[in-house]
């Protein structure tokens, strides 16, 4: 029989007084791939970092390769070989890929003078292990959110890994992307190298794991082969209700004018030629592998890239948005990609991002911020997007992925926004969450808001746009009109190259 690599045995983990974990046991065998499931504050991350040695359970017990530790640190976790690829990716914007790939090895040698050579060379085989071509010597901060987690990812398989644990690990990552990572998670279990795969997505928890542990609450609700589980059934153990999967309907177009309308738009290099309409109580959908333009495209309706060519009009009214202030007053909003580094000011409290759009409308005469009226706009977006804060008082950072990105969205919903253009709306975010949020959207688009999903998340554009649009290499390429599944959508986007 061979012995367990990992054994987690009834382990409690308190904080202020309330269970993150408990009496939580988990057994992970040499070259299994295990995901890790469950809704924000389940536990999933206080797990993670108990196995890691960052945080130490208050009873239980924690046994690597058949040790077993009373005070496991980080660096003896690491020297068991357990790697952890956290959802933050933990790496240095202000240097290179490659500097970020090799610098432990070259600390690790004890080198006084940096070897480049030999830095691009480790580097190089780390990226090609899963089969990427990032440029070595671009700066991480610069880089897209999908190759700052296939950079995370290259490094974690550097340093004789015998687990790795990967935090939401395709959560910015195409279809083809993510079909490459689990060939090297495959190309790991032939190597005897575990893997710990946490993620929101059903469909990738089903396609790439063979065994699969929810928690709920702190608790562990259900174990098992993953075989026996469908999406439900997960939904299921991880809710605690079952939850209807039901496919957003358009009612009639009434408005013959279109709330928003682009015509041949263009960005020199980055898309060309796109046309599209948008009406009142629609919710369309772009989508399209990584660097199909549908972030320039975002970016260039919302007036961060100002098109070059083409134009657009609300309300049949042609408009110049050449800056974010114009897009604002021409009602348009836009969620990120990135919430943490572009969506919100996670320092500033939870109410200061929900009046970040409208400090100009809560004014009292003397110039200065009206604070009654201000909290009571706070209380009313806190209230009607249930963001779960005790207190407004709270900096984002604090929330969870899902609250963070309610209290975005309700940033915009205060600014009394009509155009939503949404960029991966609900990267990150459990089940749960996911779907308040998708039900959110559709009561603005049933209120006549206008929202523009941009995703490779399928089953979220299937389930939740009426159109949807299929971009690549800058132009669109295919659009769907109301019958449509996701075999159609995957079938057409794996088509490209």
């Amino acid at each position: 029989m061979i012995a367990p690599l990992v054994e987690v045995k009834n382990v409690h983990k308190r904080f202020s007084g309330v269970y993150a974990l408990n009496d939580v046991s988990l057994t992970i065998a040499p070259g299994e791939i295990r995901c890790l499931a469950g809704e924000n504050g389940s536990g999933k991350s206080s797990l993670i970092k108990n196995i890691a040695g960052v945080t130490q359970p208050d009873e239980g017990e924690i046994i690597l390769n058949g040790r077993q530790y009373e005070n496991l640190r980080p660096i003896d976790a690491i020297h068991e070989g357990i790697q952890v690829i956290y959802q933050d990716f933990s790496l240095f914007p202000n240097l290179t890929v490659a500097e970020n790939l090799a610098i432990n090895s070259q600390l690790e040698q004890g080198r006084k003078l940096v070897n480049w050579a030999d830095m691009e060379k480790t580097a190089q085989a780390a990226l090609a292990h899963i089969r990427v071509d990032i440029p070595l010597r671009s700066e991480v901060g610069s880089l897209s959110v999908a190759n700052k987690q296939l950079v995370a990812i290259a490094r974690a398989l550097l340093h004789n890994a015998k687990l790795v644990i990967m935090d939401e690990p395709t959560t910015a990552l195409t279809h083809n992307e993510v079909d490459s990572l689990f060939g090297v998670i495959s190309e790991l279990k032939s190597e005897k190298i575990a893997t710990l795969f946490v993620s929101h997505k059903l469909r990738e928890v089903l396609d790439i794991s063979e065994k699969l542990t929810i928690l709920r609450n702190g608790r562990k609700v259900s174990e098992g082969e993953t075989s026996k589980y469908d999406e439900a059934s997960i939904t299921y153990h991880m809710t605690g209700h079952h939850i209807s999967g039901e496919r957003f309907t358009l009612a009639a177009v009434k408005d013959e004018i279109p709330l928003l309308a682009v015509d041949k738009f263009g960005l020199e290099g980055a898309f060309e030629d796109v046309s599209l309409k948008l009406f009142p109580g629609e919710i369309i959908g772009i989508t399209g592998l990584l660097g199909s333009g549908r972030t320039d495209l975002a970016l260039s309706l919302f007036g961060i890239l100002p098109a070059s060519s083409g134009e657009m009009r609300i309300d049949g009214k042609e408009v110049l948005i050449d800056s974010v202030d114009a897009a604002i007053r021409a009602g348009i909003a836009y969620v990120p990609e990135d919430r943490l580094t572009e969506g919100l000011f996670l320092e500033r409290s939870v109410g200061d991002n929900i009046i970040a759009t409208i400090l100009h409308r809560i004014k009292s005469s003397t110039g200065f911020i009206d604070f009654k009226k201000a909290a009571s706009i706070i209380k009313t977006w806190i209230d009607t997007l249930k963001i779960a804060t005790p207190r407004s008082e709270n900096p984002a950072q604090s929330l969870s992925g899902g609250n963070q990105q309610r209290v975005v969205l309700a940033k915009w919903l205060a600014a009394d926004s009509r155009v939503f253009i949404l960029n991966g709306p609900t990267v990150g975010v459990d089940v749960g969450s996911k779907l308040e949020i998708h039900a959110r959207l559709r009561e603005l688009a049933s209120n006549g808001a206008g929202i523009i999903i941009m995703s490779d998340d399928i089953p979220e554009v299937v389930q939740n746009c009426n159109r949807v649009f299929v971009m690549h290499k800058g132009k669109i390429v295919r659009e769907y009109k109301s019958s449509f599944n996701e075999d159609e959508l995957i079938s057409q986007i794996g088509s490209l190259k």
